[in-house]
C-alpha cells in the first residue's frame, strides 16, 4: 500500500493529530483493478491495519489519528481490525457516504463504541442535507481553497456548536495567521508550515552558527574525530546524547573522554549521528513537525536509495532529506542556506535546481508526502519500483524516527 501522515496543528503550531492518506493498489501497474476488482478487500481499513501493526505511539506519538473509511468499510468490524484505544481514532468520512438512515444508524453505533467521527469534502450546498450526519460529528474539515470557511464557521457555530472545525489546505503562513486571528478553529492543515523562503530575512543566530560549524566539520571528507569531539564537548545536550549513544559499546571499558567516546563510535557513525542530533538542535525554535519532516525525509530518502539505483549514494540522500527544509530553518532562500553548510554539489543541485542523480528521489518524496498518488504511481511505473519497497521504506523511516526522538 501507499500511505502518508499529514499533520494537523493547533493555533500555537503544535501538532495535535495526524490524518492518514492511503492507497492500497497502484492502478497504473494493475489496470484491471479499475474494474470490479477494485472492491476486493474494501472492508479492510488500510489505516487501521498500520496502526495495529506499528502502534499508535510509533505513528503519532499517541495523538489522535484521522482514518478514512468508505461507504463499504464503514460496516466492517473495526474493533476486530484494530485494538488501539477508540478515543485515539477519528473515523473520517466524506460525501461518498450519503445521509440516509442506514449510514446514520451505523455512525451512531460507531459513536456509541467510543470512536470519534469527522467529515470532509462537503460543499456548502450539502450542509443542510447532511444535518443528521453532522449532529454526530466531532470534527468537520473545511477546504480553505473551495469554500468561504469564515462564513461556514458562523453556520456551524450557530447550528452545531459542539463540532470542532479544521481549516484545511492552508498554503501560506499569512493565511494561517489570518484564520487564527478570526478564531473558532480547532485544527489547521496545509503546507503553510514548510513553505520555502524566497527572500533572505535574517542572519544566522549565534547558537545556530555553532551547530553549523559542527555540520561543516563532519561533512568534510577528511574531518578529524578529535576536532568534532572538542566542539561536542562545549554543548551539554550533545555530550549527553553522545555518551548515551556509545554506552552499549562500552560494556567492557570505561569512557574516559568525549574524544574517546567519538573514537568508539567511529567516523562514519559519528557523522551520521551528528547530522541527526544537530538537526534536532538547529530546528529547536521551529514547529516540531519541521524537525520531524526533515528527519523522516532523510531516512526515507536513504531507504529509497537502492530502489532508485543509488545505493552507493545513500549517505548523500540522507543529507539531502535532512537539509531539504534548511531554507525554512535559516529563513533564507535554499541557495543561500546551502552556502552556509558545505554540502556536496549533488545535494545542492537536487534541492535548488531539481537536477542531477539525487533529484528524482527528492521529487518522489515531495509527491509522496502530499499523497499525490497518481504521480507517485506514475513514477513507480517509470522506475519499475515495487509498491512494497516504497511501503517498507516509509514505515521503516517512521520506526527509525521514533528511536531518535
Amino acid at each position: 500500500m501507499l500511505l502518508t501522515l499529514v499533520p494537523l496543528f493547533d493555533e500555537n503550531m503544535a501538532v495535535c493529530a495526524y490524518s492518514f492518506f492511503t492507497q492500497r493498489e497502484n492502478y497504473l501497474l494493475n489496470p484491471l483493478l479499475l474494474g470490479t476488482a477494485q472492491f476486493d478487500g474494501a472492508s479492510q481499513i488500510t489505516g487501521l491495519e498500520l496502526i495495529q501493526k506499528m502502534g499508535i505511539d510509533t505513528l503519532s506519538q499517541g495523538k489522535e489519528i484521522f482514518v478514512p473509511i468508505t461507504n463499504i468499510s464503514i460496516f466492517a468490524d473495526i474493533t476486530e481490525q484494530c485494538d488501539a484505544p477508540h478515543e485515539k481514532i477519528v473515523l473520517l468520512i466524506d460525501n461518498t457516504i450519503p445521509p440516509i438512515e442506514m449510514y446514520v444508524n451505523r455512525l451512531k453505533e460507531l459513536k456509541q463504541q467510543g470512536y470519534k467521527l469527522a467529515i470532509r469534502k462537503l460543499a456548502v450546498s450539502d450542509f443542510e442535507n447532511y444535518r443528521e450526519v453532522l449532529k454526530l460529528m466531532d470534527y468537520v474539515l473545511l477546504n480553505n481553497r473551495k469554500i468561504a470557511i469564515d462564513k461556514a464557521k458562523i453556520y456551524f457555530g450557530k447550528l452545531f456548536p459542539n463540532i470542532s472545525l479544521c481549516a484545511g489546505n492552508i498554503d501560506t503562513m499569512e493565511d494561517f495567521e489570518r484564520l487564527k486571528e478570526t478564531g473558532g478553529y480547532r485544527f489547521y492543515e496545509g503546507k503553510f508550515y514548510r513553505v520555502p523562503i524566497t527572500k533572505g530575512q535574517t542572519d544566522v543566530a549565534p547558537l545556530k552558527g555553532n551547530y553549523i560549524d559542527l555540520l561543516n566539520i563532519v561533512n568534510n571528507p577528511d574531518f578529524e574525530l578529535t576536532t568534532a569531539a572538542d566542539i561536542i564537548s562545549r554543548d551539554t545536550a550533545l555530550t549527553i546524547d553522545l555518551l548515551k549513544m556509545v554506552q552499549p559499546l562500552a560494556v567492557n571499558s570505561e569512557i574516559t573522554s568525549i574524544r574517546h567516546a567519538a573514537a568508539m563510535l567511529g567516523q562514519r557513525e559519528l557523522k551520521k549521528w551528528i547530522n541527526t542530533a544537530v538537526a534536532n538542535a538547529l530546528y529547536a525554535d521551529k514547529p516540531n513537525e519541521v524537525t520531524r519532516l526533515s528527519l523522516l525525509r532523510a531516512k526515507f530518502a536513504e531507504n529509497l536509495a537502492e530502489a532508485f539505483g543509488l545505493k552507493a549514494q545513500k549517505d548523500e540522500l540522507f543529507l539531502m532529506g535532512l537539509f531539504s527544509v534548511l531554507d525554512v530553518i535559516l529563513e533564507k532562500p535554499m541557495a543561500e542556506a546551502l552556502k552556509v553548510v558545505h554540502v556536496a554539489g549533488e545535494i545542492s543541485n537536487a534541492l535548488i535546481y531539481r537536477i542531477g542523480a539525487l533529484a528524482p528521489v527528492y521529487d518522489f518524496m515531495l509527491q509522496y508526502e502530499t499523497a499525490n498518488w497518481a504521480e507517485v504511481s506514475r513514477l513507480m511505473l517509470l522506475k519499475n519500483i515495487d509498491m512494497n519497497t516504497v511501503y517498507e521504506a516509509y514505515t521503516s523511516a517512521l520506526k527509525w524516527y521514533r528511536t531518535v526522538r
